[in-house]
């Protein structure tokens, strides 16, 4: 709270000066000025027309130990270079491999990280015209290219990622409101595909190509109205949300191809999509300048952040900084292996796993948590916000004194709902009786989870696709960090916009869904007034202009703006420690 103050009070004097640095209770962020990487010129991209700057990261476990490698789009430019982080100066006259497109241009790009060696690395780029392409920068290649005639799909490609586990299956949406599931192994065909619906319900409809040989897309899914502006898997691949043009978080069972629970932006358009590491919250951003939380479990938002001037284009959960605080010290037992997905950063990341372990509702010395996650936005700040248990279990006796309030269970819904024990081998949740009907598969990174649904996969689906699409591993977080994909917007465009489509829409949209005045007050968006209100923990101008990347890496922060400068920021310690091991060949580290 102090810390926010202070924030709000410094922050007239000096709006339009670019931040360098910035405090949090952690300690000092640094931004790192040898640590920047750009186009090897590093003039500033003009960026009137062109698609957003997007970044990418792999592991390619390289036995040096300068594994990280890095992918970033400039206009109709791609470049891959090695990362080296907070250790030493970036060296822009190498990249690993660079391209130029000619009549589109890149627009989002995800690599696979369980085929990544330091030998062969897999990278999927989308395009403005459509299509999308399997790269390998390492051996040069060009594999091969999807969509290639735009049979499937005429529109910009808004985001790509392959689906979690699989090593050949990849989803990509479109701004037509389209996503389509592609396998590697399959070609596209040579004809326009026809459709044959697989399942249909409130505002989405699935269907499968029809074909007397497999091809792809191996399913089309029409979702709400208007471009489908980004799309992100839970981490444990079971689930899946989308934000869309009209305003709304739909989010899915993947499987079962089931709605699992939706959500309306205040107003406009919904850009940007990210889970927490544990998979319980959902957070949103968008062209109502605010920041959603919403509550997987419950089905319900529980808070909004306001801190930017514009347009939220990015949001993330940072999974290295998790607070952990006893009430009063107590020994909690339990084993380390339950939480080990969840990585603090901290040196108390051992004692807080085994405690938040065995954690239920009738602790009587609970321990607090508090779930960090960041935005970036158009109005070129960065804003950090605290998620602390007073916003998560509002109805509980709380000490307003402390910021970190003290909480009965992180991992369960509030006391009377019935919750499971993470610890336990229960694989399910019951709800609160108002919310969700009970009960609902858990979505979270704890390796009991990944049992839940083994022995119940729908029927739905043909063998081939279910046997592809079901093999789901649950995944560390790395697998997480390129997040964000951007799109072109119309502030006249976003509500009740629908877009031409075609009779694959069966009419399921257009009754409740287009008038913001009928859900507004209604559990679909609350009032302002009826849900909390977070401020930021610190709000920073740090480029010139629109930012459009914002990643959460071990030892730091990465930002990048629309000029085309990918920045780094030292996490708190960082930066003294690894630049003096490298003092001899590296500048002395910050701009302040």
């Amino acid at each position: 709270m102090l810390l926010s103050k202070m924030a709000a009070e410094g922050g007239g004097k000096e709006m339009n000066e670019i931040k360098t640095q910035f405090t949090t209770r952690e300690g000092l962020y640094k931004l790192l000025s040898h640590s920047e990487y750009s186009r090897p010129n590093r003039v500033p991209f003009n960026s009137q027309g062109s698609n957003p700057v997007r970044v990418s990261f792999v592991n390619v476990n390289d036995q040096s130990g300068n594994g990280d490698r890095l992918c970033f789009n400039v206009g109709r430019e791609l470049y891959f270079y090695i990362y080296k982080g907070v250790r030493k100066a970036a060296d822009l006259s190498k990249p690993i491999d660079k391209r130029i497109y000619k009549g589109t241009q890149p627009t989002c790009h995800d690599f696979n990280h369980l085929t990544a060696t330091a030998e062969s690395v897999s990278l999927l780029v989308g395009f403005s015209a459509g299509q999308v392409q399997l790269i390998d920068p390492i051996k040069k290649e060009t594999s091969k290219l999807f969509n290639e005639e735009r049979l499937i799909d005429k529109s910009r490609v808004t985001c790509v990622k392959w689906v979690p586990g699989s090593e050949s299956l990849f989803l990509v949406a479109h701004s037509s409101g389209n996503m389509y599931l592609y396998n590697v192994e399959h070609t596209c065909g040579t004809t326009v595909p026809h459709y044959q619906l697989l399942k249909q319900g409130e505002s989405f409809a699935v269907h499968t190509c029809k074909s007397k040989s497999t091809r792809n897309p191996l399913l089309k899914w029409t979702v709400g109205e208007g471009a489908l502006n980004e799309f992100a898997f839970s981490p444990d691949g079971k689930f899946l949300a989308c934000v869309s043009q009209d305003g709304f978080l739909r989010v899915f069972n993947f499987d079962s191809v089931e709605l699992h629970g939706t959500m309306k932006s205040y107003f406009g358009g919904l850009l940007c999509v990210c889970w927490s590491p544990d998979g319980k919250y959902i957070v949103t951003g968008g062209e109502d300048d605010l920041v959603t939380v919403w509550s997987f479990v419950d089905c319900r938002v529980i808070a909004r952040g306001h801190g930017h001037k514009s347009w939220v284009s990015v949001v993330a959960f940072d999974p290295y900084t998790t607070s952990v605080e006893e009430s009063d010290p107590m020994e909690f037992s339990g084993s380390d292996e339950d939480f080990q997905d969840l990585h603090f950063g901290r040196d108390r990341a051992n004692s807080t796993q085994s405690r938040l372990s065995k954690r239920n509702s009738t602790d009587s010395r609970p321990v607090s948590v508090t779930y960090r996650f960041g935005s970036v936005g158009q109005d070129t700040q960065l804003c950090l916000w605290d998620l602390t248990e007073d916003i998560l279990f509002p109805h509980q006796p709380l000490s307003r004194a402390r910021t970190h309030t003290n909480v009965m269970n992180a991992t369960s819904p509030p006391a009377g709902s019935g919750g499971t024990n993470p610890g336990s081998n229960g694989n399910s949740i019951t709800t609160p009786g108002n919310s969700v009907p009970p009960p609902l598969p858990r979505s979270n990174s704890l390796p009991h989870s990944a049992v839940s649904n083994a022995g119940s996969k729908s029927s739905v689906m043909d063998g081939a696709i279910a046997s592809g699409v079901s093999k789901f591993a649950t995944l560390s977080l790395h697998d997480r960090k390129e997040r964000h994909h951007e799109k072109d917007h119309k502030r006249n465009h976003s509500m009740g916009h629908i877009s031409s489509k075609s009779s694959d829409k069966l009419n399921l949209v257009t009754k409740t869904k287009t008038d913001p005045a009928k859900t507004l007050g209604t559990p679909l968006c609350p009032r302002m007034e009826d849900v909390p209100l977070l401020e930021p923990l610190i709000c920073k101008k740090i480029a010139h202009e629109r930012l459009t990347v914002l990643i959460f890496l071990e030892d730091c922060i990465v930002t990048a703006c629309q000029e085309g400068f990918i920045c780094t920021w030292a996490r708190p310690g960082k930066v003294g420690l690894l630049s003096s091991q490298n003092q001899a060949n590296s500048p002395s580290g910050t701009v302040v």
